[in-house]
């Protein structure tokens, strides 16, 4: 198994070397009691196979004495062999043949077989190598899948994992991240959800309120931003201690939560609890007498126009409750500041030991250190998956059954879930990705993790943080490969991401799927990239400094698509930002409900539930240094095409889906702020 990693590696990581293969003297694992005479082409002994007899088995069997490998079938010509064979250069195509072979091949691409390109003076091959499963018996996957015919007619593809990359990086050292481990990963889960309790009595206790909608997802994103501490999820390490993103949405439901409006009875007990609650509020903290004046007045006031006026319109009402929060807002913040603060900072220590007790436990589980990681290498390959510079442990049995549709996996009591298209999904995207378990021995375990990490990232509650992992329908990911040569995606998951190349929030464990890390840490030199980031303020802004950063340096053709919401009112400044930039070629906007996104949960949601419409627009701009505009300029013939297969996408889902959860207080000008974040 170590040569097989190895030579997986040499496929991987050296891919401006021609491939050499190894040799090995091993004999093969089951030593047959009769060698039976050699009945193989030549081709095949020339690459090391000889057919052997399994005294066990009572059956003859394939051995490779190059590989290791054992076979119950006959080798077929031209098998991809990731040692003799690390680039796949000998592999040839099967005449008339599917793209998924037998023994787990698949089929090289056109574009494989035509060698690579030259980019800054360097041969780079455009392959990336893949890891056939071993049929052999202790490599057989322990679950059957459905038959192919019935896997067509019952699934809907979306997307495509025979695009190959176009991002070209500097060749960088194996990452210095914790391999994932079941046992971790259940503290984890265990810890975060403790976390998420102590925000929701905080937040009650001191303020009198609920946690607001999705703040511990958007905190949690916000904070990874400047983290510099251990953990893949707990922040432990940040500079502010007080987090920003949290203070605001907090502070935005301070004294009550304004909800979106619709009747005018609604906005008259609105406009009462909102003078009720402001006025208990001043009586019962330390304020000033000029504040306490200034808030039991207006509270007073409001209360007794209440009384009198039983005529009012909607409208009436809503003018008075602006004026009441413009009076009294600034006198309710400044008692509440230091009290919100202290909830902030409270999470943020808690994260922060939760997070030691965590690496803790996970070191003394590995029983051995991370390395020193090594500097970044100066020459220029096609970018390639996260590695882990530490070897994975053995891993725990997972246990994994379908029903129905859905394949349910399980560890120590705990189940997570996903469709059977995204779980075979999963499966190529291990195939082409992982280089350290060729017969997929840890692969349940791995996805076990994933999944787990996913699903406690973004809560349990009902569609909560479906929104901050939402995707572009298919057809304009299609429109953006055809017309703009994309092949990345900045902000994706394994779970919904369309190209098996992309950037995602955990390199940790989505390296084994092909993720190639946080994108704030991903510097590419060249390539085509869509953008489509979680909707936090703080993420989207530090996006954009890495954008500008990245265009700066790269004189090589560089260019990112970036679809982010149009808030307006007021402007975000990642948005007030792209639209100045200098590298700015093109922007336009996608109007509120006319277009939709693939929601976040697709992996589990049923078919209908796929796509949402937004309720917002949607910017998207262009973002190209001189050689990317020349390469991919946004034309008007692509742009139309662009728009086109927006409009198909809405059209075709308009029966389908429905609009997402409208956030809160939508009819209210000074909520919008707040608003837009539980979009």
């Amino acid at each position: 198994m170590s040569n097989d990693s190895q030579g997986s590696v040499k496929g991987e990581a050296a891919m401006t070397l021609s491939p050499s293969g190894s040799a090995s003297s091993q004999g093969p694992p089951l030593s047959p009691s009769t060698s039976k005479p050699q009945e193989l082409p030549d081709e095949l002994v020339q690459a090391g196979w000889s057919k052997c007899w399994s005294k066990r088995e009572n059956r003859p069997y394939y051995f490779n004495r190059f590989t290791n490998q054992s076979l119950w079938e006959v080798p077929v010509l031209g098998q991809h062999d990731v040692i003799s064979d690390p680039l796949g250069l000998n592999a040839a195509p099967a005449e008339g043949g599917d793209n998924n072979l037998g023994n787990g091949q698949r089929k090289r691409r056109v574009s494989e077989e035509q060698g690579g390109c030259n980019t800054g003076g360097v041969f780079v091959l455009q392959v990336e190598p893949t890891t056939p499963i071993s049929p052999s018996t202790p490599g057989v996957k322990p679950w059957s899948s459905a038959p192919e015919e019935k896997q067509s007619q019952s699934t809907t593809i979306y997307w495509d994992l025979d695009i190959q990359t176009n991002a070209v990086i500097r060749e960088r050292p194996p990452a210095n991240h914790l391999p994932p481990h079941p046992e971790i990963e259940l503290q984890r889960a265990q810890l975060v959800t403790k976390l998420r309790q102590h925000y929701h009595e905080l937040c009650y206790q001191r303020e009198g309120i609920d946690p607001p909608r999705e703040s511990f997802n958007r905190w949690l994103l916000e904070r990874k931003v400047i983290d510099k501490g251990h953990d893949p999820l707990l922040p432990s390490d940040c500079d502010p201690v007080i987090s920003p993103s949290m203070f605001r949405e907090v502070m935005n439901d301070i004294p009550i939560r304004l909800s979106r409006i619709k009747y005018k009875e609604e906005a008259r007990k609105l406009l009462f609890k909102y003078a009720e609650a402001a006025k208990k509020m001043i009586d019962s903290r330390n304020a000033s007498p000029e504040s306490r004046k200034v808030v039991k007045w207006n509270a007073e006031d409001t209360m007794s126009w209440l009384r009198r006026d039983h005529s009012a319109s909607k409208e009436d009402y809503m003018d008075r409750l602006e004026h009441l929060r413009q009076q009294c807002g600034p006198h309710v913040a400044a008692v509440a500041k230091d009290s919100v603060e202290g909830i902030c900072s409270k999470i943020y220590h808690i994260s922060a030991e939760y997070s030691r007790r965590l690496r803790h436990a996970h070191l003394s589980l590995l029983q051995e250190r991370p390395p020193a990681v090594s500097p970044e290498q100066q020459r220029l390959v096609y970018c390639y998956p996260v590695r882990l510079a530490l070897p994975s442990p053995a891993q725990p049995r997972v246990e994994l059954h379908f029903e129905n549709d859905v394949a349910c996996l399980r560890f120590r009591g705990e189940m997570v879930k996903v469709n059977r298209g995204h779980f075979s999904k999963l499966e190529l995207l291990y195939r082409y990705s992982c280089i350290d378990d060729p017969r997929f021995e840890k692969f349940l375990s791995r996805v076990w993790c994933l999944l787990k990490r996913y699903q406690v990232m973004f809560g349990s509650g009902v569609n909560e943080g479906t929104g901050l992992q939402g995707a572009l329908p298919v057809s304009v990911f299609e429109a953006l490969h055809r017309q703009f040569g994309v092949s990345f995606e900045c902000f994706a998951s394994p779970l919904n991401c369309y190209f098996k190349q992309f950037c995602s929030a955990f390199p940790d464990i989505d390296g084994f799927f092909g993720s190639r890390g946080p994108f704030l840490s991903f510097c590419p030199v060249s390539g085509s990239f869509e953008a489509n980031p979680p909707f936090c303020e703080e993420l989207m802004d530090a996006m954009v400094t890495h954008f500008e950063d990245l265009l700066e340096r790269s004189n090589e053709p560089l260019s990112f698509m970036v679809f982010v919401p149009e808030w307006r009112d007021p402007v975000t400044p990642a948005l007030s930002r792209m639209e100045g930039s200098r590298f700015l070629r093109h922007q336009l906007s996608v109007p509120a409900y006319e277009h939709e996104y693939r929601s976040g949960s697709q992996h589990l949601c049923k078919r209908e539930e796929m796509y949402y419409k937004a309720v917002h627009g949607t910017a998207v701009l262009f973002l190209q240094n001189e050689a990317g505009f020349a390469k991919w300029a946004p034309t008007p013939e692509r742009l139309a095409e662009l728009l086109a297969a927006y409009r198909t996408s809405s059209s075709r889902a308009s029966s389908l889906c429905s609009p997402g959860p409208a956030p809160p207080g939508d009819s209210i000008p000074m909520m919008q702020f707040c608003c837009r974040q539980a979009s």
